[in-house]
Protein backbone atom coordinates (compact mmCIF):
# COMPACT_ATOMS: atom_id res chain seq x y z
CA UNK A 1 0.00 0.00 0.00
CA UNK A 2 1.38 3.39 -1.02
CA UNK A 3 1.99 6.11 1.53
CA UNK A 4 0.49 9.52 1.01
CA UNK A 5 2.94 11.49 -1.09
CA UNK A 6 5.08 8.43 -1.88
CA UNK A 7 7.51 9.06 -4.72
CA UNK A 8 9.86 6.08 -4.51
CA UNK A 9 9.65 2.35 -3.95
CA UNK A 10 10.90 1.06 -0.59
CA UNK A 11 12.14 -2.34 0.53
CA UNK A 12 13.40 -3.79 3.86
CA UNK A 13 17.16 -4.19 4.11
CA UNK A 14 18.33 -7.75 3.55
CA UNK A 15 21.67 -7.30 5.32
CA UNK A 16 20.04 -6.16 8.55
CA UNK A 17 19.49 -9.72 9.83
CA UNK A 18 23.18 -10.47 9.36
CA UNK A 19 24.12 -7.26 11.21
CA UNK A 20 22.03 -8.33 14.21
CA UNK A 21 23.59 -11.80 14.10
CA UNK A 22 27.11 -10.36 14.16
CA UNK A 23 26.27 -8.03 17.03
CA UNK A 24 24.80 -10.92 19.05
CA UNK A 25 27.83 -13.06 18.27
CA UNK A 26 30.15 -10.34 19.56
CA UNK A 27 28.17 -10.10 22.78
CA UNK A 28 28.27 -13.88 23.22
CA UNK A 29 32.01 -14.15 22.55
CA UNK A 30 32.71 -11.42 25.07
CA UNK A 31 31.32 -13.61 27.85
CA UNK A 32 34.14 -16.13 27.37
CA UNK A 33 37.07 -13.71 27.58
CA UNK A 34 39.46 -13.98 30.50
CA UNK A 35 40.66 -10.36 30.77
CA UNK A 36 38.44 -7.30 30.50
CA UNK A 37 39.97 -4.17 29.02
CA UNK A 38 38.20 -1.01 30.14
CA UNK A 39 38.01 1.27 27.10
CA UNK A 40 40.23 0.52 24.20
CA UNK A 41 42.65 2.88 22.55
CA UNK A 42 41.56 4.50 19.30
CA UNK A 43 45.14 4.52 18.13
CA UNK A 44 44.58 0.76 17.74
CA UNK A 45 41.94 1.10 15.08
CA UNK A 46 42.03 -2.63 14.37
CA UNK A 47 41.02 -5.27 16.89
CA UNK A 48 42.74 -5.68 20.28
CA UNK A 49 40.64 -8.77 20.88
CA UNK A 50 42.25 -10.76 18.11
CA UNK A 51 45.81 -9.53 18.57
CA UNK A 52 45.41 -10.40 22.30
CA UNK A 53 42.94 -13.33 22.08
CA UNK A 54 42.18 -13.46 25.82
CA UNK A 55 41.14 -9.79 25.99
CA UNK A 56 37.56 -8.50 25.82
CA UNK A 57 37.10 -4.77 25.25
CA UNK A 58 34.46 -3.07 27.41
CA UNK A 59 33.67 0.06 25.36
CA UNK A 60 31.39 2.67 26.94
CA UNK A 61 30.03 4.26 23.77
CA UNK A 62 28.18 1.41 22.05
CA UNK A 63 26.97 -0.09 25.32
CA UNK A 64 25.86 3.20 26.85
CA UNK A 65 23.98 4.31 23.74
CA UNK A 66 22.28 0.93 23.32
CA UNK A 67 21.07 0.89 26.92
CA UNK A 68 19.79 4.46 26.60
CA UNK A 69 17.91 3.52 23.42
CA UNK A 70 16.43 0.21 24.60
CA UNK A 71 16.31 0.33 28.41
CA UNK A 72 15.85 3.96 29.36
CA UNK A 73 14.58 3.34 32.94
CA UNK A 74 17.64 1.18 33.63
CA UNK A 75 19.91 3.75 32.02
CA UNK A 76 18.50 6.39 34.37
CA UNK A 77 19.04 4.10 37.37
CA UNK A 78 22.67 3.55 36.41
CA UNK A 79 23.26 7.28 35.89
CA UNK A 80 21.76 8.01 39.32
CA UNK A 81 24.29 5.61 40.81
CA UNK A 82 27.02 7.70 39.17
CA UNK A 83 25.48 11.00 40.23
CA UNK A 84 25.20 9.83 43.85
CA UNK A 85 28.96 9.34 43.79
CA UNK A 86 29.61 12.89 42.66
CA UNK A 87 29.60 12.63 38.88
CA UNK A 88 27.37 15.43 37.61
CA UNK A 89 25.49 15.98 34.37
CA UNK A 90 28.51 17.53 32.70
CA UNK A 91 29.93 14.03 32.25
CA UNK A 92 29.06 12.04 29.12
CA UNK A 93 25.86 10.00 29.39
CA UNK A 94 27.50 6.88 27.97
CA UNK A 95 30.04 7.02 30.76
CA UNK A 96 27.44 7.61 33.47
CA UNK A 97 25.51 4.53 32.36
CA UNK A 98 28.54 2.21 32.35
CA UNK A 99 29.97 3.62 35.56
CA UNK A 100 26.61 3.14 37.25
CA UNK A 101 26.61 -0.52 36.24
CA UNK A 102 30.04 -0.87 37.77
CA UNK A 103 28.99 0.90 41.00
CA UNK A 104 25.81 -1.19 41.36
CA UNK A 105 27.55 -4.38 40.27
CA UNK A 106 25.18 -5.70 37.61
CA UNK A 107 24.40 -5.14 33.94
CA UNK A 108 21.07 -4.36 32.34
CA UNK A 109 20.29 -8.07 31.93
CA UNK A 110 20.98 -8.72 35.63
CA UNK A 111 24.32 -10.46 35.08
CA UNK A 112 27.35 -9.41 37.15
CA UNK A 113 29.28 -6.46 35.78
CA UNK A 114 32.54 -7.88 34.34
CA UNK A 115 35.50 -6.96 36.49
CA UNK A 116 37.99 -4.88 34.55
CA UNK A 117 41.58 -6.03 34.82
CA UNK A 118 43.20 -2.96 33.27
CA UNK A 119 42.22 0.23 31.47
CA UNK A 120 43.56 2.15 28.45
CA UNK A 121 41.69 5.46 28.14
CA UNK A 122 41.05 6.73 24.64
CA UNK A 123 43.10 9.84 23.81
CA UNK A 124 40.24 11.07 21.68
CA UNK A 125 38.57 14.31 20.67
CA UNK A 126 36.05 14.38 23.53
CA UNK A 127 37.70 15.43 26.77
CA UNK A 128 35.46 13.04 28.76
CA UNK A 129 37.18 9.97 27.32
CA UNK A 130 40.21 10.19 29.57
CA UNK A 131 38.01 10.77 32.65
CA UNK A 132 36.33 7.41 32.25
CA UNK A 133 39.73 5.73 32.33
CA UNK A 134 40.50 7.60 35.54
CA UNK A 135 37.19 6.48 37.06
CA UNK A 136 37.92 2.81 36.31
CA UNK A 137 41.27 3.01 38.06
CA UNK A 138 39.84 4.92 41.03
CA UNK A 139 37.08 2.34 41.45
CA UNK A 140 39.49 -0.58 41.49
CA UNK A 141 43.31 -0.41 41.66
CA UNK A 142 43.94 -1.82 38.19
CA UNK A 143 46.78 -0.91 35.81
CA UNK A 144 46.05 2.14 33.67
CA UNK A 145 47.89 3.33 30.58
CA UNK A 146 47.26 6.41 28.50
CA UNK A 147 48.41 6.98 24.98
CA UNK A 148 48.98 10.74 24.73
CA UNK A 149 47.04 12.69 22.10
CA UNK A 150 49.59 15.09 20.65
CA UNK A 151 48.18 18.37 19.34
CA UNK A 152 49.68 21.67 18.28
CA UNK A 153 48.38 24.73 16.48
CA UNK A 154 50.04 27.04 14.01
CA UNK A 155 52.19 26.37 10.94
CA UNK A 156 53.32 22.86 10.15
CA UNK A 157 56.62 21.97 11.77
CA UNK A 158 58.16 18.79 10.37
CA UNK A 159 60.55 18.25 13.28
CA UNK A 160 57.83 18.83 15.86
CA UNK A 161 55.53 16.51 14.01
CA UNK A 162 58.14 13.77 13.88
CA UNK A 163 58.74 14.09 17.63
CA UNK A 164 55.00 13.77 18.30
CA UNK A 165 54.68 10.67 16.15
CA UNK A 166 57.71 9.13 17.87
CA UNK A 167 56.13 9.82 21.26
CA UNK A 168 52.77 8.32 20.30
CA UNK A 169 54.49 5.23 18.93
CA UNK A 170 56.48 4.93 22.18
CA UNK A 171 53.26 5.09 24.24
CA UNK A 172 51.66 2.29 22.22
CA UNK A 173 54.82 0.18 22.29
CA UNK A 174 54.96 0.47 26.09
CA UNK A 175 51.27 -0.49 26.46
CA UNK A 176 51.72 -3.64 24.37
CA UNK A 177 54.92 -4.67 26.14
CA UNK A 178 53.45 -4.07 29.60
CA UNK A 179 50.35 -6.12 28.82
CA UNK A 180 52.57 -8.98 27.69
CA UNK A 181 54.68 -8.69 30.82
CA UNK A 182 51.88 -8.31 33.40
CA UNK A 183 49.25 -10.66 31.98
CA UNK A 184 51.46 -13.17 30.18
CA UNK A 185 49.60 -12.53 26.95
CA UNK A 186 51.60 -12.65 23.74
CA UNK A 187 50.71 -9.99 21.18
CA UNK A 188 50.16 -11.80 17.89
CA UNK A 189 52.12 -9.73 15.36
CA UNK A 190 51.26 -11.95 12.40
CA UNK A 191 47.59 -11.76 13.26
CA UNK A 192 47.80 -7.97 13.47
CA UNK A 193 49.42 -7.79 10.04
CA UNK A 194 46.54 -9.85 8.69
CA UNK A 195 44.01 -7.57 10.40
CA UNK A 196 45.66 -4.48 8.94
CA UNK A 197 45.55 -6.03 5.48
CA UNK A 198 41.84 -6.77 5.78
CA UNK A 199 41.10 -3.34 7.26
CA UNK A 200 42.72 -1.81 4.19
CA UNK A 201 40.39 -3.90 2.04
CA UNK A 202 37.29 -2.85 4.05
CA UNK A 203 37.96 0.88 3.85
CA UNK A 204 37.31 1.38 0.09
CA UNK A 205 34.16 -0.75 0.37
CA UNK A 206 32.76 1.56 3.04
CA UNK A 207 33.82 4.58 1.00
CA UNK A 208 31.86 3.25 -1.97
CA UNK A 209 28.76 2.88 0.20
CA UNK A 210 28.95 6.51 1.27
CA UNK A 211 29.44 7.65 -2.32
CA UNK A 212 26.27 5.75 -3.25
CA UNK A 213 24.42 7.58 -0.50
CA UNK A 214 24.73 10.83 -2.45
CA UNK A 215 22.11 9.41 -4.80
CA UNK A 216 18.52 10.71 -4.83
CA UNK A 217 16.55 8.99 -3.40
CA UNK A 218 18.88 8.04 -0.55
CA UNK A 219 19.30 4.22 -0.45
CA UNK A 220 20.01 4.39 3.30
CA UNK A 221 19.17 6.85 6.03
CA UNK A 222 21.11 7.58 9.18
CA UNK A 223 18.89 5.13 11.11
CA UNK A 224 20.40 2.25 9.17
CA UNK A 225 23.89 3.67 9.57
CA UNK A 226 23.63 3.79 13.35
CA UNK A 227 22.59 0.13 13.34
CA UNK A 228 25.62 -1.04 11.40
CA UNK A 229 28.49 1.43 11.15
CA UNK A 230 30.09 0.35 14.45
CA UNK A 231 30.52 -3.22 13.16
CA UNK A 232 34.24 -3.68 12.84
CA UNK A 233 34.91 -0.54 14.86
CA UNK A 234 33.63 -0.26 18.40
CA UNK A 235 31.90 -3.63 17.96
CA UNK A 236 34.68 -6.11 17.30
CA UNK A 237 34.04 -9.01 14.94
CA UNK A 238 36.24 -11.49 13.10
CA UNK A 239 37.90 -9.65 10.25
CA UNK A 240 37.17 -11.99 7.33
CA UNK A 241 33.54 -12.06 8.43
CA UNK A 242 33.68 -8.27 8.60
CA UNK A 243 34.96 -8.06 5.04
CA UNK A 244 32.20 -10.35 3.74
CA UNK A 245 29.57 -8.35 5.64
CA UNK A 246 30.57 -4.97 4.24
CA UNK A 247 30.78 -6.41 0.74
CA UNK A 248 27.17 -7.57 1.08
CA UNK A 249 26.14 -4.13 2.35
CA UNK A 250 27.89 -2.47 -0.59
CA UNK A 251 26.24 -4.78 -3.09
CA UNK A 252 22.78 -4.23 -1.65
CA UNK A 253 23.17 -0.45 -1.46
CA UNK A 254 24.42 -0.41 -5.05
CA UNK A 255 21.37 -2.40 -6.18
CA UNK A 256 19.06 -0.06 -4.29
CA UNK A 257 20.69 2.93 -5.95
CA UNK A 258 20.44 1.45 -9.44
CA UNK A 259 16.75 0.69 -8.90
CA UNK A 260 15.81 3.88 -7.01
CA UNK A 261 14.85 1.96 -3.86
CA UNK A 262 14.55 4.59 -1.16
CA UNK A 263 15.12 4.60 2.57
CA UNK A 264 12.18 7.02 2.80
CA UNK A 265 9.61 6.57 0.05
CA UNK A 266 8.30 10.13 0.42
CA UNK A 267 11.73 11.78 0.22
CA UNK A 268 11.44 15.43 -0.77
CA UNK A 269 13.79 16.99 1.77
CA UNK A 270 17.29 15.94 2.87
CA UNK A 271 18.89 16.93 6.13
CA UNK A 272 22.15 16.27 7.94
CA UNK A 273 23.26 16.04 11.55
CA UNK A 274 26.51 16.63 13.38
CA UNK A 275 27.68 14.13 15.98
CA UNK A 276 25.57 11.58 17.90
CA UNK A 277 21.79 11.94 18.22
CA UNK A 278 19.64 11.53 21.31
CA UNK A 279 19.69 7.72 21.34
CA UNK A 280 16.75 7.65 23.76
CA UNK A 281 14.64 9.79 21.39
CA UNK A 282 15.32 8.33 17.96
CA UNK A 283 11.64 8.72 17.12
CA UNK A 284 12.44 12.16 15.76
CA UNK A 285 13.81 10.46 12.63
CA UNK A 286 10.40 8.88 12.05
CA UNK A 287 8.73 12.15 12.94
CA UNK A 288 10.71 13.96 10.24
CA UNK A 289 9.66 11.33 7.73
CA UNK A 290 6.10 12.64 8.12
CA UNK A 291 7.38 15.67 6.22
CA UNK A 292 9.05 13.49 3.59
CA UNK A 293 12.42 14.35 5.16
CA UNK A 294 15.34 11.89 5.28
CA UNK A 295 18.48 12.25 7.37
CA UNK A 296 21.44 11.48 5.14
CA UNK A 297 23.91 11.14 7.99
CA UNK A 298 26.59 13.22 9.61
CA UNK A 299 30.32 13.59 9.83
CA UNK A 300 30.06 11.23 12.80
CA UNK A 301 28.73 8.41 10.62
CA UNK A 302 29.80 9.19 7.06
CA UNK A 303 33.16 10.91 7.44
CA UNK A 304 34.49 8.39 9.91
CA UNK A 305 34.99 6.11 6.92
CA UNK A 306 34.70 8.16 3.74
CA UNK A 307 36.49 11.46 3.15
CA UNK A 308 34.81 12.77 0.01
CA UNK A 309 35.22 15.98 -1.95
CA UNK A 310 33.81 17.61 -5.08
CA UNK A 311 36.32 17.53 -7.92
CA UNK A 312 36.93 20.43 -10.34
CA UNK A 313 34.80 18.69 -12.98
CA UNK A 314 31.86 18.50 -10.56
CA UNK A 315 32.17 14.79 -9.78
CA UNK A 316 32.38 13.31 -6.27
CA UNK A 317 35.46 11.34 -5.28
CA UNK A 318 37.89 10.50 -2.52
CA UNK A 319 39.56 13.48 -0.96
CA UNK A 320 42.94 14.03 -2.55
CA UNK A 321 45.54 13.02 0.02
CA UNK A 322 48.53 14.30 -1.88
CA UNK A 323 51.01 14.28 0.96
CA UNK A 324 53.37 17.20 1.31
CA UNK A 325 56.42 16.24 3.32
CA UNK A 326 54.82 12.77 3.37
CA UNK A 327 51.82 13.72 5.53
CA UNK A 328 50.46 17.12 4.47
CA UNK A 329 47.88 18.29 1.95
CA UNK A 330 46.66 21.79 1.03
CA UNK A 331 42.91 22.35 1.40
CA UNK A 332 41.19 24.55 -1.24
CA UNK A 333 38.33 26.73 0.04
CA UNK A 334 35.11 27.74 -1.79
CA UNK A 335 36.55 31.21 -2.51
CA UNK A 336 39.52 29.67 -4.31
CA UNK A 337 42.04 30.35 -1.56
CA UNK A 338 44.21 27.67 -0.03
CA UNK A 339 43.64 27.06 3.65
CA UNK A 340 46.56 26.36 5.97
CA UNK A 341 47.93 22.90 5.25
CA UNK A 342 46.34 20.28 7.43
CA UNK A 343 47.88 17.13 8.83
CA UNK A 344 46.19 13.84 7.99
CA UNK A 345 46.58 10.26 9.03
CA UNK A 346 49.15 8.44 6.80
CA UNK A 347 47.24 5.15 6.85
CA UNK A 348 45.54 6.27 3.64
CA UNK A 349 48.79 5.51 1.85
CA UNK A 350 48.55 1.96 0.44
CA UNK A 351 52.32 1.90 -0.09
CA UNK A 352 53.14 1.85 3.63
CA UNK A 353 54.93 -1.44 4.35
CA UNK A 354 54.04 -3.47 7.45
CA UNK A 355 56.97 -5.73 8.29
CA UNK A 356 57.72 -5.26 11.99
CA UNK A 357 55.85 -4.51 15.21
CA UNK A 358 57.07 -0.93 14.97
CA UNK A 359 55.54 -0.69 11.48
CA UNK A 360 52.24 -1.98 12.89
CA UNK A 361 52.26 0.57 15.69
CA UNK A 362 53.17 3.48 13.43
CA UNK A 363 50.50 2.44 10.96
CA UNK A 364 47.83 2.25 13.65
CA UNK A 365 48.89 5.39 15.47
CA UNK A 366 49.46 7.37 12.31
CA UNK A 367 51.13 10.73 12.11
CA UNK A 368 48.19 12.82 13.19
CA UNK A 369 49.86 15.37 15.43
CA UNK A 370 46.89 17.72 15.25
CA UNK A 371 44.07 15.43 16.24
CA UNK A 372 42.87 11.86 16.60
CA UNK A 373 41.92 9.39 13.90
CA UNK A 374 38.43 10.88 14.14
CA UNK A 375 38.69 12.90 10.95
CA UNK A 376 35.28 14.47 11.34
CA UNK A 377 36.58 16.41 14.34
CA UNK A 378 39.80 17.36 12.57
CA UNK A 379 37.60 18.75 9.83
CA UNK A 380 35.61 20.91 12.22
CA UNK A 381 38.69 22.48 13.77
CA UNK A 382 41.07 22.76 10.82
CA UNK A 383 38.77 22.92 7.79
CA UNK A 384 36.21 25.66 8.43
CA UNK A 385 34.08 24.75 5.40
CA UNK A 386 34.01 20.98 5.99
CA UNK A 387 30.29 20.90 6.82
CA UNK A 388 29.51 23.08 3.81
CA UNK A 389 31.35 20.55 1.68
CA UNK A 390 29.39 17.72 3.30
CA UNK A 391 26.09 19.54 2.67
CA UNK A 392 27.01 20.08 -0.98
CA UNK A 393 28.10 16.49 -1.60
CA UNK A 394 24.99 14.97 -0.02
CA UNK A 395 22.63 17.59 -1.52
CA UNK A 396 21.06 18.56 1.80
CA UNK A 397 18.44 21.24 2.37
CA UNK A 398 18.84 21.56 6.12
CA UNK A 399 20.88 20.64 9.16
CA UNK A 400 19.81 19.74 12.71
CA UNK A 401 22.72 20.38 15.05
CA UNK A 402 22.68 19.43 18.73
CA UNK A 403 24.21 21.56 21.43
CA UNK A 404 25.39 19.07 24.04
CA UNK A 405 25.82 20.29 27.59
CA UNK A 406 28.39 17.60 28.39
CA UNK A 407 31.44 16.77 26.37
CA UNK A 408 32.46 20.31 25.47
CA UNK A 409 34.40 19.31 22.37
CA UNK A 410 31.25 17.74 20.95
CA UNK A 411 29.87 21.29 20.64
CA UNK A 412 33.13 23.08 19.82
CA UNK A 413 32.75 25.28 16.67
CA UNK A 414 29.09 24.25 16.30
CA UNK A 415 27.64 27.80 16.11
CA UNK A 416 30.32 28.94 13.67
CA UNK A 417 29.57 25.97 11.45
CA UNK A 418 25.87 26.83 11.50
CA UNK A 419 26.55 30.39 10.35
CA UNK A 420 28.63 29.13 7.43
CA UNK A 421 25.89 26.68 6.44
CA UNK A 422 23.24 29.41 6.55
CA UNK A 423 25.35 31.61 4.28
CA UNK A 424 25.45 28.69 1.84
CA UNK A 425 21.63 28.47 1.86
CA UNK A 426 21.29 25.51 4.23
CA UNK A 427 18.65 26.01 6.93
CA UNK A 428 19.88 25.11 10.43
CA UNK A 429 18.02 24.15 13.60
CA UNK A 430 19.74 23.77 17.00
CA UNK A 431 18.34 21.84 19.92
CA UNK A 432 19.68 21.47 23.45
CA UNK A 433 20.25 18.22 25.32
CA UNK A 434 22.58 16.86 27.91
CA UNK A 435 24.18 14.18 25.73
CA UNK A 436 23.14 11.29 23.50
CA UNK A 437 23.15 8.84 26.41
CA UNK A 438 21.47 11.08 29.03
CA UNK A 439 17.85 12.18 28.67
CA UNK A 440 17.77 14.30 31.83
CA UNK A 441 17.65 17.69 30.11
CA UNK A 442 15.97 16.97 26.76
CA UNK A 443 12.48 18.48 26.49
CA UNK A 444 10.93 16.08 23.98
CA UNK A 445 7.72 18.07 23.51
CA UNK A 446 9.67 21.24 22.88
CA UNK A 447 11.91 19.51 20.36
CA UNK A 448 8.94 18.23 18.34
CA UNK A 449 7.46 21.72 18.36
CA UNK A 450 10.80 23.07 17.16
CA UNK A 451 10.80 20.57 14.30
CA UNK A 452 7.28 21.61 13.28
CA UNK A 453 8.16 25.30 13.30
CA UNK A 454 11.42 24.70 11.47
CA UNK A 455 9.86 22.66 8.68
CA UNK A 456 6.91 25.03 8.32
CA UNK A 457 9.32 27.97 8.07
CA UNK A 458 10.67 26.26 4.94
CA UNK A 459 7.20 25.90 3.44
CA UNK A 460 6.68 22.22 4.25
CA UNK A 461 3.68 20.57 5.86
CA UNK A 462 3.23 17.04 7.17
CA UNK A 463 2.19 14.53 4.56
CA UNK A 464 0.34 12.59 7.23
CA UNK A 465 -0.39 12.84 10.94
Amino acid sequence: MLQKGQLWETKPLEYYAKAKELRAKWEKNAENKEIVLGQGNTSFVVDWQQAFPAIMVMEDNPRGSTIAAKNLPEARRFRLASESRGWGREICGYHGVLWGQQFIGYQVDGSPFPERKFVVPIPATCECHTKRGEQCKDFSPVPRWSGDQCVYLGPYDQERDKAMLDHRAWCSWKIINDIERIFGQQFNDEKMKELIKISRAVKPIREEIFKLMTHIPAPLSVKELYSTYVLGGLVKIEMNELLDFWRSVRDEVKWRTENNIAAVGTERYRWMEAHPPAYYFLKYYRYMEKYGAVCIGSQYTNYTFAQLERKPDGSIGDRDYTFVDEYMTPIPQPDGSIHEKVLYHPTFSPEMRIDTREDEIRYLDGASARGSVQHFKQDEIYRPYALNEFADIYKVNGAIMPLHRSGVNCTLTRKEQAMRLRKAGVSVMHYELNQGGDNTDLDEKRMLEQLDQWMESQGLRKLED
